[in-house]
């Protein structure tokens, strides 16, 4: 399986670069994976392929203002307390909380951050520091500051947009679902953007239940795959949690022959990471690094509704090993065809 089997050609301008005004009024491209049907529909919409006793699974996890942008400073005896001038821009990215004030990062450019080094944000409101460079080339850093980091980094930080937007995000809430609660993500669950608070209570008042699990999202979704056969990638690890409450929930959609539909690719890398040979879930947390692509032999997921995803990732491996690699391509064709908009801001997929 080559990671070329997954390419599709995009036009750059089929990117969305801003979030719709209205989040439900997104394109909805529903493929029938047992015809090979596509309809065009708009997301509101989904209500109409979701059925009493049926189970929605979203991921509730928030996106911290992960981004920081500071200066390196001198190396000296005593305080670092002066930059060390034009030029000695860093960025440093948050990935993942590793204790109190260690994170791992992504550091850029690394090649001016080295073990020792240290960096102000905010005019030394914020100090970091390099502790150690990890072997894929992320640091863990150690921050120090006066006060409440979370309240720091909310001043401080900005939204860690994903690469391929480059229009500034001017209500930061935009890149949160409406059902975010649990803090450590690096990028959103954007197949949850779309949903408002009304039309989950919609879907809710038809008998559908909806059950919550957190995985915090890395940014490791969006690093391409380099190696030519796809069975050579090293997946990212990401922490997830189920709660009793909502495996429960689950397993009561399945015992009665229901099905259980995740809104996103995180969902679902949850639900099968968790569940057993015979579908049922268990409360349970952890590190999952399960990468799922075209063999797979789903457990729990019944359906899925996602966003459109970049060509040769994970994400389009995982939908075409829910769907079969050939019409998740017709489908991505179809979508360009028809002028859908592209990745994170963009439209929605639902395979039932």
């Amino acid at each position: 399986m080559k990671t070329s089997d997954f390419y599709y050609d995009l036009p750059k301008e089929l990117i969305a670069q801003d979030p719709l005004t209205d989040r439900s009024s997104s394109r909805l491209l529903v493929v029938h994976r047992d015809t090979g049907e596509l309809e065009h529909k708009h997301f509101t919409d989904i209500i109409e392929y979701l059925n009493p006793g049926d189970c929605l699974v979203i991921n509730d996890t928030k996106v911290i203002p992960a981004r920081l942008i500071g200066e390196r400073l001198h190396k000296q005896d005593g305080p670092y307390r002066e930059p060390e001038g034009p030029g000695a821009r860093i960025e440093v990215l948050l990935l993942k909380r590793l204790s109190d004030n260690r994170w791992e990062s992504l550091v850029k450019p690394g090649k001016r951050c080295k073990t020792g080094d240290r960096v102000s944000f905010g005019n030394g409101k914020l100090l970091c520091e390099v502790k150690e460079v990890l072997p894929d080339g992320n640091r863990i850093v150690e921050f120090s500051f006066d006060g409440i980091f979370e309240e720091i980094l909310d001043e401080l930080g900005q939204m860690p947009l994903p690469p391929y937007i480059t229009h500034e995000l001017k209500d930061r809430n935009r890149y949160q679902t409406v059902y975010a609660k649990y803090e450590g993500s690096a990028a959103a669950p954007t197949a949850g953007l779309h949903f408002t608070q009304e039309l989950l209570a919609e879907i809710a008042a038809k008998g559908i239940d909806i059950a919550h699990v957190t995985l915090h999202v890395g940014l490791g979704t969006f690093r391409p795959v380099k190696e030519e056969n796809v069975l050579d990638h090293e997946m990212h690890t990401e922490w997830y949690q189920v709660r009793e409450e909502d495996a429960e929930k689950m397993n009561r959609a399945k015992a009665s022959g229901h099905r259980v539909i995740c809104v996103g690719t995180t969902s679902c890398r949850t639900l099968e990471s968790v569940g057993a040979e015979d579908g049922t879930m268990k409360p349970e947390s952890g590190e999952t690094s399960i990468f799922i692509y075209p063999g797979y032999r789903f457990k729990v997921m019944d359906a899925l509704i996602t966003n459109f995803h970049l060509p040769e990732s994970t994400l389009i491996m995982l939908v075409s090993a829910f769907a079969g690699r050939e019409l998740t391509l017709k489908a991505y064709e179809e979508a360009v065809r028809e002028r859908y908009r592209f990745f994170s801001f963009g439209d929605a997929c639902l395979f039932v």
